[in-house]
């Protein structure tokens, strides 16, 4: 068989049957979905956030609290005092006295209405904006999850491609050095041809090692989202559509981020949050005011005997007593002085005030230079992508005219060796090119804030079944 066609053979084996069948980006999406531990995080967290809402709501309704207890038990005891008789006689008296019964109940029932308390007014505002932040926050880590597969994905064919080419390149260059062996046997070619061609493949199967150790660390990174090895992947299609951004302005796009990107939409919600919260802490200068109700109850019912008594000592007699009280109130609470506290906090919280603002610029700049670069890369990537193109015709055509020198000792194996280099190079790069193109257009879109799940079934659609 002829070099030229060989070659030919191994590039359609690798880079042709490969396309057909596998899983394609949309079913390895949905099985991120189920499966990523980082949006599984995120939608915990926005759970846990939104629970915020209700209690600061709750803070501003009535606190009912009841207090209820019930004791028991027995005494005895005597006491001594003075008294004088009828004939002027002091005499010492002593009173014995034995409770065997006393039993005590008391309950109390408590409503307390906050009137006035601008903390927890402030605190509802506060936690309706923490809940909102919480569910934007949620949405970029599921736009995240679209990025992270989309480049996962591609990765993993990119370095299916290297080891493909790396493996032709090495089967290819094995052949070469057994054609220059059998040449330098019948005296066509010097040593040197032969020395050559062994270095060149004994360097492809150094490199074809290395292919094989990226595809695996590709493999693993795709699978840190889904949780399981997914062997084959669809790959795009011969006709790929390649379209500049719409609107085809820089500037536009950067608009568009600048007020939806949901990174910096929750950035801004932090800030806003971190100003409520020196509202917060300023109230601790402010009066609060409640509504206090409350009714309680006593009950005592005890039995005592009393030697003094007209009763026997022994004969006990009832001592029983209950109340039952109503009271409603109001409370004023005036903060006079705290050590300088409040003050304090309220310095903290204007300079974390400050730093969340500080930190909505750095996220605004990160996000327009992002989506500038983002925009630039598409663009540049539909130019590369087609002069790529027109590569891998050329370094074909090259390669052929190589062989067909080599035949003919016109070409050296070096020249051969160098013209499948550029061969196998400009077609790496070209397929590495379109994957980066795809990725692009998506991160472009998560820039931009409307990444979507329609995005991803759009890109789904350039794919070979």
């Amino acid at each position: 068989m002829h070099i030229i066609s060989r070659s030919l053979l191994i590039m359609l084996i690798f880079f042709g049957a490969s396309t057909a069948g596998g899983t394609d980006l949309s079913e390895v999406y949905q099985i991120a979905l189920a499966s990523d531990p980082t949006l599984r995080e995120a939608n915990a967290n926005r759970l846990a956030s939104s629970e915020a809402s209700p209690q600061a709501r709750a803070a501003l309704l009535p606190l009912i609290t009841g207090f209820y207890s019930r004791g028991e038990g027995d005494s005895s005891g005597s006491s001594t005092f003075q008294q004088v008789d009828s004939n002027g006689v002091t005499q010492n008296v002593i009173n014995s006295f034995k409770s065997d019964t006393n039993r005590i109940e008391q309950w109390s029932l408590d409503l307390r209405q906050p009137l006035f308390r601008w903390d927890r007014i402030v605190g509802l505002r506060q936690a309706q904006k923490t809940v909102a932040q919480a569910e934007i926050d949620y949405q970029a880590a599921q736009q995240d999850l679209m990025l992270r597969v989309a480049e996962a994905y591609f990765n993993v064919l990119a370095a299916q491609d290297t080891l493909d080419a790396e493996v032709a390149n090495k089967e290819a260059t094995k052949r070469q050095l057994e054609q220059a062996e059998k040449r330098f046997e019948v005296g066509l070619i010097a040593i040197t041809d032969v020395l050559e061609a062994q270095a060149a493949y004994d360097l492809a199967v150094a490199t074809d090692i290395g292919a094989l150790r990226l595809l695996s660390t590709a493999k693993e990174s795709l699978r840190e989202i889904t949780s399981d090895y997914i062997d084959e992947l669809q790959r795009p299609g011969d006709d790929l559509p390649l379209v500049n951004p719409d609107p085809a302005s820089a500037d536009t796009w950067v608009e568009q981020a600048i007020k939806n990107n949901l990174v910096l939409n929750s950035t801004r919600l932090q800030a806003d949050v971190a100003k409520d919260q020196v509202r917060i802490n300023r109230s601790g200068h402010m009066p609060t005011l409640d509504l206090i109700a409350s009714r309680s109850g006593f009950d005592r019912d005890s039995k005592q005997a009393n030697a003094l008594s007209p009763l026997p000592l022994g004969a006990p007699s009832p001592t029983d007593a209950n109340s039952i009280s109503n009271s409603i109130s109001l409370q004023l609470n005036i903060p006079i002085f705290s050590g300088g506290n409040t003050s304090s906090v309220v310095r903290q919280s204007v300079y974390r005030h400050r730093a969340a603002r500080e930190r909505v610029e750095r996220v605004a700049r990160a996000t327009e230079r992002s989506t500038r670069d983002a925009y630039d890369a598409v663009v540049s990537q539909i130019a590369r992508v087609r002069a790529l193109r027109r590569a891998v015709e050329s370094a074909d055509k090259a390669l052929q005219a190589s062989e067909a020198g080599f035949e003919v000792g016109t070409r050296t194996t070096v020249d051969v060796l160098n013209a499948r280099q550029l061969q196998f190079r400009a077609r790496t790069s070209y397929a590495r090119t379109r994957y980066d193109y795809i990725v692009n257009v998506l991160r472009l879109k998560e820039a931009a804030g409307s990444l979507s799940v329609q995005d991803i079934g759009e890109v789904n659609s350039w794919l070979a079944e």
